[in-house]
């Protein structure tokens, strides 16, 4: 009898170990995985980076004037420089909001990205996906009917970025968007759809190789090609980062900052020579 008593209890023990087992096996979270970017730009892209909440991240970007052979201007470091210094805040660990100033058409940018979709470690979910928005205001003064209404000021900027981190060195994303300026130049469309592709590769912890490319489309009305169609965007450098800070040095045939002024208004050809030197610098803080 105690034999058989004692049996009994040794199987409901075993029992009871075999379910808590298999319940802690359910009940394993997916983790994320970890961010595919250091830096929440990718040279001149959003990328799908948002950080933990109170963080806040200060940005400076800066554009030389163009490398021209044909004029004393030290590869473009005397000529004219375009300019932005923003700060975005992450109201929530899926969520951040920012504004901007940028030198170029004196633009005030409101921006804000939240994420939708994680990528997870066991490949479940294989893209993080998130969704980077901005509203402009072109703060120039009044002239030559430059602003016939306070709303000819506006312009937005909507960006769906798909990324994937492939491994701990090779992170890649694509990003659709859609660039909108209430007013334009006449038979030119106040719409464009753009798509742009970049990637990371690590070549040490804290050095990585960039490539950033943006192409719009459909830019002209009735088929009828102007002079200043826009020209893709082509971007290549080298990142420098810390759990801090991130720095960006590279070339570019972009001169503009926010990125519906480029895919809408950029006219220089990187491969036919028309390109600058640039940098961004961000700063992360955290609360």
């Amino acid at each position: 009898m105690k034999k058989g008593i004692l049996l009994l209890m040794c199987s409901l023990l075993y029992s009871g170990l075999c379910i808590g087992q298999e319940q802690s096996r359910d009940t394993v979270v997916d983790k994320p995985e970890r961010p595919a970017f250091e830096s929440s730009y990718l040279i001149d892209n959003p990328t799908n980076i948002l950080f933990n909440k109170k963080t806040l991240e200060i940005m400076m970007s800066h554009r030389f004037g163009l490398i021209n052979g044909g004029t004393n201007d030290l590869a473009g470091i005397w000529g004219s420089a375009n300019i932005r210094i923003g700060a975005t805040y992450a109201v929530h660990d899926r969520l951040t909001v920012g504004f901007g100033t940028t030198k170029f058409k004196r633009f005030q940018d409101f921006n804000w990205k939240a994420a939708l979709l994680e990528q997870t470690r066991s490949g479940k979910i294989p893209v993080s996906v998130s969704y980077y928005g901005n509203w402009a205001i072109d703060a120039r003064k009044k002239g030559n009917n430059r602003f016939p209404t306070v709303q000819s000021r506006y312009s937005f900027f909507h960006q769906l970025i798909i990324a994937r981190r492939f491994n701990r060195n090779f992170s890649m994303q694509i990003a659709p968007s859609v660039s909108h300026f209430n007013l334009v130049q006449p038979r030119m469309r106040n719409d464009v759809i753009g798509l742009a592709v970049g990637g990371r590769y690590k070549i040490s912890p804290q050095t990585s190789i960039l490539i950033d490319y943006a192409k719009p489309f459909v830019h002209h009305l009735n088929g009828d090609e102007l002079d200043m169609d826009p020209k893709p965007g082509f971007s290549i450098g080298a990142e420098f980062a810390t759990s801090g800070h991130a720095f960006h040095l590279f070339i570019s045939n972009l001169s503009g900052i926010l990125p519906q002024e480029n895919y809408m208004f950029n006219t220089n050809d990187f491969f036919k020579g028309d390109f600058l030197i640039g940098f961004n610098i961000t700063r992360k803080y955290n609360f």
